[in-house]
């Protein structure tokens, strides 16, 4: 399977975060907040979420927008808010971040004494998350993937059960312009290319 350049440090003991980036690239995505007031928002930010300023735009009376980041590709536009701000109820945004780390930007978030910060849970599906919410109610989570002593072992040959079968189905496709679009579809292929094998395994082997 091809695979694109992550900065997420692949989950293992003493796995170090790839620190703050600062370079100007084309940005796949970013996340939008909106506040009443960026100031106190984005030294929360700055401080208790690790990242560096990397543009401000300005009105002569106040600032209107403030680009941050973290790692590369963790990019946050905090943007003033032309009226009352609703934090909505069922989304967050989600960061990466490494196993060692959470406990630490946990005690930066509350040192910030702004919003609430949860204590770090393990979820079912292998991570440890870090969700806090700031001073207009908009949810930030970090999460980072436990190394493999942690981890669910269940859940792990689930995973790695799929990559394998991903990889198989991608080599085989390449260039075929086969879009395969869930489980049950790769799991068809598969089934369908091991018949073929077996047909033919006299004259093959």
């Amino acid at each position: 399977m091809n695979e694109a350049q992550s900065p997420v440090p692949a989950p293992a003991p003493g796995a170090r975060p790839p620190g703050l980036s600062q370079p100007i690239h084309r940005m796949p995505m970013f996340a939008t907040l909106l506040e009443l007031e960026l100031k106190a928002p984005v030294s929360c930010y700055a401080e208790a979420h690790a990242r560096v300023s990397q543009f401000t735009a300005s009105r002569p009376d106040n600032e209107i927008l403030v680009h941050l980041r973290r790692w590369q590709f963790q990019d946050l536009l905090v943007r003033s808010a032309p009226g009352a701000v609703t934090a909505g109820t069922g989304c967050a945004m989600n960061f990466a971040a490494v196993y060692d780390e959470i406990q630490v930007l946990a005690v930066h978030a509350r040192a910030q004494g702004a919003g609430s910060v949860e204590e770090p849970v393990d979820t079912p599906w292998n991570t440890r998350d870090l969700t806090t919410s700031e001073f207009d109610g908009n949810v930030v989570v970090f999460t980072a993937a436990r190394p493999p002593g942690p981890q669910d072992a269940t859940f792990s040959q689930q995973m790695q059960r799929r990559s394998t079968q991903l990889t198989v189905v991608d080599r085989a496709d390449a260039g075929s312009g086969i879009l395969l679009r869930d489980a049950s579809e790769i799991d068809s292929r598969l089934a369908h290319r091991d018949a073929w094998c077996q047909d033919r395994a006299p004259w093959l082997g």
